[in-house]
């Protein structure tokens, strides 16, 4: 895992997509919020995002 985020870093440096930055970091959030409301009481409020 901590491979891959070194390699994105890598891509984004080089490479110089920085925007790309903001979109993972969103992408990282949601994913975590729907993994760790998966059985809580919050569920219902996540489907409604969506």
């Amino acid at each position: 895992m901590w491979e891959l985020m070194k390699d994105l870093w890598e891509f984004m440096v080089a490479r110089k997509k920085f925007w790309l930055a903001p979109v993972l970091i969103l992408m990282l959030l949601v994913g975590s919020l729907a993994f760790f409301s998966q059985g809580s009481v919050i569920a219902p409020f996540i489907y409604a995002l969506f």
